[in-house]
């Protein structure tokens, strides 16, 4: 082999070596982003500043969480998740809404009959869009997370229709893993 290849191999190498790197700690400081703490215990949580949010989250995220964006319907990442599991604060990690309350509206977005944590979720009058309707935030991160509306399935004939960019989906096999394992138990006799 050639110096000139060797050297070529060798910058290759490092290029890849370095992305990786920058990749892997993009999505550690994500997971520490949603997760900084465990379980559903947020008294320790400290909202990070927004220089840290514009860095640790995508713009999607950033643009909805941040300044009540809304994502597109059908074009999302959990619209259309059938996995069972728990869907938490993208920012914070507080436990949202489970998918044993999640259903179709067939609005392309990730609808829900009631959160999972009634605490973990505050409302707001939102007069936006020349329009009232009812904002969910979450309560400890002030996310963004969506709206609910009054037309929704029983039990609760609520929809809350929510940004799939709002939130971080945990599959049920992995909950007590990330910290989550007291919700375990919901899904032992739920069907796959």
């Amino acid at each position: 082999m050639s110096r000139r290849c060797f050297r070529f191999e060798n910058r290759l190498w490092l290029a890849a070596t370095v992305a990786t790197i920058s990749l892997a700690g993009n999505a550690a400081a994500q997971a520490r982003l949603a997760t900084p703490t465990r379980g559903h215990d947020m008294s320790a949580f400290k909202k990070p500043s927004d220089v840290e949010l514009k860095q640790r989250l995508n713009p999607l995220q950033y643009q909805v969480t941040q300044h009540e964006g809304t994502e597109r319907p059908f074009q999302n990442e959990y619209w259309n998740n059938h996995e069972s599991g728990i869907y938490v604060d993208v920012v914070s990690g507080e436990p949202l809404f489970s998918s044993l309350d999640k259903y179709d509206s067939g609005t392309g977005w990730p609808s829900f009959t009631k959160p999972l944590v009634p605490e973990n979720i505050k409302t707001t009058t939102d007069r936006s869009l020349l329009m009232t309707r009812t904002e969910v935030r979450s309560a400890h991160a002030d996310s963004h997370l969506g709206h609910v509306f009054e037309d929704g399935p029983r039990p609760t004939g609520l929809r809350y229709c929510m940004n799939s960019a709002s939130m971080r989906f945990i599959p049920s096999s992995r909950l007590a893993e990330e910290g989550y394992g007291e919700f375990a138990s919901l899904f032992q006799n739920a069907k796959p």
